[in-house]
């Protein structure tokens, strides 16, 4: 009887997580494309924010997601940015490749639609190596990405990127 109980145990728990992880992949699925848009992003807190202009090739092949492009600003600075993420369950997890080239690591999950974010830079960052990142999905043709720091000084969270991309 105390076997059937484990077994049955195990039934549910798996019968709960394999429609999670369909669920990851169809969102997922729902950002494959070629996406473009502006924004704004601060080098550091405090400074003036630089407009950008942004193309980016999003690949969805199931529990992952590949994200390759590039932002341009102050009309010659043109820099590639990557993110991976794959899922397992409901938890993602990745890399992020920014401006200055050093890949960090990003682990969250999804709430609706957006995927938030724990990173955590290769390198100092606004004097720490810890910020968040958000993916909303806004529509079916709309998607923006938001990264937010704290500002060590008062406290405040900061938004230091906040991008508006388009479905081309």
């Amino acid at each position: 009887m105390r076997q059937q109980a484990c077994i049955l145990a195990i039934l549910a728990a798996l019968s709960v997580a394999f429609p999670a992880a369909a669920d990851e992949s169809s969102f997922l699925k729902s950002l494959d494309g070629n996406w473009t848009g502006t924004g704004t992003v601060l080098r550091k807190i405090g400074g003036s924010p630089i407009r950008v202009s942004c193309k980016f090739n999003i690949n969805a092949p199931g529990a992952s997601i590949s994200m390759q492009g590039n932002c341009r600003g102050l009309l010659i600075v043109n820099r590639p940015i990557s993110a991976n993420l794959s899922v397992q369950g409901t938890k993602y997890s990745g890399s992020y490749t920014g401006p200055s080239g050093a890949s960090s690591s990003l682990s969250g999950a999804r709430q609706g639609n957006t995927i938030n974010l724990a990173v955590h830079w290769a390198r100092l960052v606004n004097g720490d190596r810890d910020a968040t990142m958000r993916f909303n999905k806004r529509g079916s043709n709309q998607l923006t990405i938001q990264t937010t720091d704290k500002d060590l000084t008062s406290g405040r969270s900061v938004i230091t990127s906040d991008i508006q991309l388009k479905r081309q």
